[in-house]
């Protein structure tokens, strides 16, 4: 991939400058015909896919701020969104460019940048959750290559993933915290088997993945050997802040990857996706509160006193946790110590507030489902799924730790196996 923008420096973008180069170059490149996977690949060569990452992979080297700044453009003028591929721009390129080798830089990242990749993450097992050091995978090594079995659940999107962040037990004798590698492993080969998980909600958003001797390339190995417990912490870093973003109001939001996504496309298909899916439906984990607030007058719920401070608290939450979250963007994840987990809690507060407040204003109604339901059973889907917010990304009480730790310099939890080898543990799958 190469970059076409001569424009590459943070000081020479900014502001209103950079806000009006960014439309000017919407005004040549967008066009509602081009496919999908080719507007993708104008917006990487001139990095504005994700700015805020180098040139030549993407982006731009842009501070947050700026990058903001692109961003606010490309949904002014209502275009396709950058790719997302699952966790692709989320996690593993994040991951990758803070630890990579520049050669798995050069492979892994413009692929995701140009929509041509989609990524799963492949760390929880059966018997290892807010333990996640316990993990039991194994990878044995076969000469430059690893053969890895073992199992892992709540892997969203691996259904259609195409590449994998695998974390896997690669000595037995070393402790729990010192004995795993992350890998980066090709989900489409034979010995992996994916199975999509049906939930509550009626919605299948996470799988169960089966590994048996599968295999991965030595040069696949994410920082050093034995070392992924470090690499895990910056992979879920950033998916504690991913889980309390929201994505910018106008974007039309396209699948990435070659296996199920809309790279080949036509980019008006998509827009007119996303303009009926904007009618009426929720996006994320929460009703926005402006709909909240409609939800409330429909059913003459407005004027009752408890219903109005439920929705008072609702929108300064709301709004507190965005400010919170563009302070932390600004502070580049160093505000606290502990950023994404103070917006994780955050987070994952407002959904069951979503929920609570909703299914009160809908009172029975909240009974109902499919055409019969308010907003045909969105709500009902929302308010069932808000319970994930808790788990996924790590648990409420995992991120407590972590601030109590972290943000507050507490005491570590006690623990008693710091130091032994894992082999000698009954943990995980060895319970």
């Amino acid at each position: 991939m190469t970059t076409t923008t001569t424009t590459t420096t943070e000081e020479s973008g900014q502001g209103s400058d950079l806000a009006g180069e960014v439309r000017d170059w919407i005004e040549r490149n967008w066009d509602p015909q081009l496919t999908v996977g080719e507007w993708w690949r104008r917006l990487a060569d001139a990095g504005l896919a994700y700015s805020m990452w180098p040139s030549g992979v993407g982006g731009r080297g842009l501070s947050a701020g700026a990058a903001r700044t692109v961003t606010e453009q490309l949904a002014a003028a209502r275009v396709i969104a950058p790719p997302v591929g699952h966790v692709a721009a989320t996690l593993a390129a994040p991951t990758i460019l803070d630890h990579g080798t520049a050669e798995q830089i050069n492979r892994f990242v413009p692929p995701i940048a140009c929509g041509q990749a989609s990524w799963c993450q492949l760390f929880s097992e059966p018997g290892s959750g807010s333990d996640l050091a316990s993990v039991g995978t194994r990878a044995v090594r076969d000469g430059d290559e690893w053969i890895v079995t073992g199992q892992k659940v709540w892997n969203s999107g691996a259904d259609s993933a195409q590449m994998g962040m695998l974390l896997a037990r690669t000595d037995l004798d070393a402790p729990k915290h010192r004995g795993m590698t992350y890998f980066l492993i090709d989900m489409d080969q034979p010995g992996i088997e994916v199975r999509p998980l049906r939930q509550m909600n009626g919605m299948s958003s996470f799988c169960e993945v089966f590994i048996s001797e599968a295999r991965v390339g030595h040069d696949c190995i994410l920082g050093e050997l034995n070392g992924g417990w470090r690499i895990a912490q910056t992979t879920l870093a950033h998916e504690r802040g991913s889980v309390s973003g929201r994505g910018a109001t106008g974007l039309a939001q396209a699948r990435s990857g070659t296996i199920s996504g809309d790279v080949s496309l036509a980019a008006s298909e998509i827009i007119a996706r996303s303009a009926r899916a904007r009618t009426g439906g929720i996006a994320g984990g929460a009703v926005p509160t402006k709909m909240m607030l409609e939800l409330a007058r429909q059913f003459e719920r407005a004027a009752d006193p408890v219903t109005r401070q439920e929705l008072a608290r609702y929108y300064t939450q709301n709004k507190v946790n965005s400010w919170t979250m563009r302070r932390v963007a600004a502070a580049k994840g160093r505000l606290t110590g502990a950023d994404g987990s103070m917006s994780k809690l955050a987070t994952s507060r407002i959904c069951q507030q979503s929920r609570d407040l909703a299914f009160s204003i809908l009172g029975a109604a909240t009974m109902l489902d499919g055409s019969d339901a308010p907003m045909r059973g969105d709500l009902q889907r929302v308010g069932l799924g808000s319970p994930g917010t808790r788990i996924g990304g790590g648990t409420d009480e995992v991120q407590l730790n972590v601030l109590g730790e972290r943000g507050l310099g507490l005491p570590r939890e006690p623990s008693d196996d710091a130091d032994t080898p894992y082999r000698e543990l009954r943990v995980g799958t060895q319970r």
